[in-house]
């Protein structure tokens, strides 16, 4: 549960699909900050108006409209109206929709050529799919769940451009990203961090942003957080994260977590392992 008056959101683990997170959630005043996820975000809204940033643009999706965010994408998140917004959201790992799409005879893990999509058909079945994993009955659950994937494959998937490797300027911004995976806990500064790939401080936070969206240290903390979710996915308790991650303190993880993804890390684990315990019922994004 979230903290704020009038705002409620729960995460949870998807009871007959592995690999997919739940949210359901009610915001007003919360506002997510610049951030990406490494799995696909996809969702309905369900009353209300979002307004989020992707990909250079400002979208303003409303009731029965889909949000599609694909893997490691920069994007934001805030009320569109006074009353906030109403929406829920899954979020499955990358494997997931991609053996979904092999279902369809879909070669390539897909991308997606809109983010906010009127689509009353895919957005009612999403959110039928969504309630039914609420309500924790696995086997229909499961099974509306893969069809709702695929109708939305089937309707909004494309090819995903190829990735062809670092190159000139971009190999510098991939050895500085590496070298702040392998440092989470105890990262060099930026003159450390573009000494180490040889170029300029200022010539390495331009090539990152541009790369990324987000500059190093801004990306360094959204790595963070997406490694605590799993930690407390994996049951280890908030305190222990933080220290394991590299963050000052719990409350500096908390206040970047809930950024990121509109929970506490405390009420985010007690709802991945609630539903776990019970095995088909969700606890009560």
């Amino acid at each position: 549960m979230t903290d704020t008056p009038g705002e409620r959101a729960r995460f949870w683990r998807h009871p007959g699909l592995p690999g997919i997170d739940l949210l359901k959630a009610h915001y007003v005043r919360h506002s997510f900050n610049r951030h990406t996820h490494d799995t696909y975000a996809i969702g309905v809204i369900e009353d209300g108006i979002e307004e989020f940033a992707y990909r250079g643009a400002t979208h303003r999706v409303g009731r029965g409209d889909l949000v599609v965010v694909e893997p490691e994408e920069v994007h934001t998140g805030h009320a569109g109206t006074p009353e906030g917004w109403r929406y829920r959201m899954l979020y499955p790992e990358v494997d997931v929709v991609a053996q979904a799409a092999r279902d369809l005879g879909m070669p390539d893990v897909p991308g997606f050529g809109a983010s906010g999509t009127g689509d009353p058909a895919s957005g009612g079945l999403m959110r039928t799919a969504h309630r039914a994993a609420e309500h924790g009955d696995r086997l229909s659950a499961s099974t509306l769940m893969r069809q709702a994937l695929h109708h939305l494959l089937s309707r909004h998937a494309r090819a995903r451009p190829a990735d062809p490797g670092p190159q000139g300027p971009d190999r510098a911004v991939a050895e500085a990203r590496d070298l702040l995976h392998a440092r989470l806990a105890d990262p060099p500064s930026l003159d450390e961090l573009a000494a180490a790939v040889d170029v300029s401080p200022f010539a390495l936070l331009r090539a990152f942003r541009a790369a990324h969206g987000l500059p190093p240290h801004a990306y360094l903390n959204n790595l963070r957080v997406l490694r605590a979710r799993r930690l407390l996915a994996a049951g280890m308790r908030p305190a222990a994260v933080a220290g394991e991650l590299g963050f000052a303190d719990q409350p500096h993880l908390t206040r970047h977590f809930k950024r990121q993804l509109g929970v506490t890390p405390g009420s985010f684990r007690q709802g991945v392992l609630a539903a776990r315990g019970a095995g088909t019922t969700a606890p009560g994004s």
